[in-house]
């Protein structure tokens, strides 16, 4: 934006029209931090939460008609929709939620209601052993940066070894840096 050298360590804005990423320095950065601001950019925070409360059995689950175990969910304020996307070999893989189901997720799990638009996500993981479901909610650039990661590991049908490490690498990062979400045990 104002052409200033960006260092490695670094901060992105979200364009609200075009959903892409932005590398900024600190300065332009904290011009766009204001939330309720009516801007074409975003500051992505750097929030981390756990919800260890978290609750969705299979059957909510195949509801919100997402086929697969991991997903990232997010506010598109934009569009004024709640929208999905799945992590895949090919990318970042849309899916439209049905909003009933959504709600009655979000109506068991209230704290849930503490997701910034276009700038944070909730990121809702199975665990295919143990059948149990984690959320947290992370910057959306991190999720982004998992689809990137997916997309360079993964092989064969599978993903391969390469990828499960890489997604385990990835979880262990969100769950150190995630402190619990107000209102959760």
């Amino acid at each position: 934006m104002c052409a200033q050298p960006i260092p490695e360590a670094h901060q992105h804005l979200v364009d609200l029209t075009s959903r892409s990423l932005m590398c900024s320095c600190r300065a332009c950065y904290l011009l766009f931090t204001d939330q309720h601001a009516t801007l074409r950019y975003r500051a992505v925070p750097d929030r981390y939460l756990s919800f260890p409360d978290f609750h969705v059995d299979r059957t909510d689950w195949e509801q919100l008609q997402i086929p697969v175990g991991l997903v990232f969910v997010f506010r598109n304020s934009v569009q004024d929709r709640l929208v999905a996307f799945y992590p895949s070999p090919a990318g970042a893989t849309e899916s439209e939620l049905p909003l009933d189901s959504w709600s009655s997720v979000v109506a068991a799990n209230p704290q849930l209601d503490v997701l910034l638009p276009d700038v944070e996500a909730l990121l809702l993981h199975r665990d295919e052993r143990t059948d149990q479901f984690t959320c947290h909610l992370v910057p959306i650039d991190d999720c982004y940066e998992l689809v990137g990661t997916m997309r360079q590991t993964w092989r064969g049908f599978d993903g391969g070894q390469e990828a499960r490490a890489a997604m385990a690498a990835f979880f262990e990062r969100v769950r150190s840096r995630s402190r619990p979400a107000a209102g959760t045990s």
